[in-house]
């Protein structure tokens, strides 16, 4: 799963890194971002690529209770075209959420030491993504969004068995396109990042 991620990356280095012309969301960084809070997500449009502020924790938009965002942080790749939280937003909500680096915690005795999983480069990358817009009883829009998970690689297997699916570089653009339809291509994302290319850090900074 993901539960915990750092994002200390400055906005225009995030706008540079997705191609975003503009935004005018704010946000601070931070080493411990936990679900419940908005957080920076790329999206695709007509014009380009957006930055917009969304809600971790999905509600899809056919939900009568907005508490069912709690459970649905992550979203299993497996299942994406079978369950009716997700199958929707993988048909034309999908976006890239900023990060540069995830937390599992590994334990050792009644002990639990953060791990912190990371590019062995150090430089940012993005997780993939949906989003959702809920309505609320009183008529107004709710941004929300979860991260994708899929099957640990080496790196992550002895702490976890689940990992954020990073999407690479090359295929962000295919992510992003409302327009892809080809849930194979789509599906094929999805994988375990090549573990030669991260590493893991002992973490301070995690807050149970």
């Amino acid at each position: 799963m993901c539960g915990r991620f750092v994002l200390m990356t400055d906005l225009s280095v995030m706008m540079r890194n997705f191609d975003v012309p503009d935004t005018s969301i704010n946000f601070s960084p931070s080493r411990n971002v936990s679900p419940g809070q908005h957080i920076p997500a790329v999206i695709g449009s007509d014009h380009g690529n957006v930055l917009a502020f969304y809600l971790w924790g999905l509600i899809p938009f056919w939900a009568k209770d907005p508490s069912i965002g709690v459970k649905l942080i992550n979203a299993r790749a497996e299942t994406l075209t079978q369950k009716p939280s997700f199958k929707n937003a993988f048909a034309t909500r999908r976006c890239l959420i900023p990060a540069e680096g995830f937390y599992e915690l590994k334990k050792e005795g009644n002990k639990k030491i953060p791990c912190c999983f990371g590019l062995k480069s150090g430089k940012p990358f993005a997780f993939a993504g949906l989003y959702e817009r809920w309505i609320t009883p009183d008529k107004k829009p709710l941004e929300t969004c979860t991260i994708i998970t899929t099957s640990a690689n080496d790196v992550v297997a002895p702490i976890h068995n689940r990992m954020p699916v990073i999407v690479p570089k090359t295929a962000q653009e295919l992510w992003l396109n409302p327009e892809s339809k080809d849930a194979s291509k789509l599906l094929d994302i999805l994988k375990p990042y090549p573990a030669d290319q991260m590493e893991c850090k002992i973490d301070d900074f995690y807050l149970l």
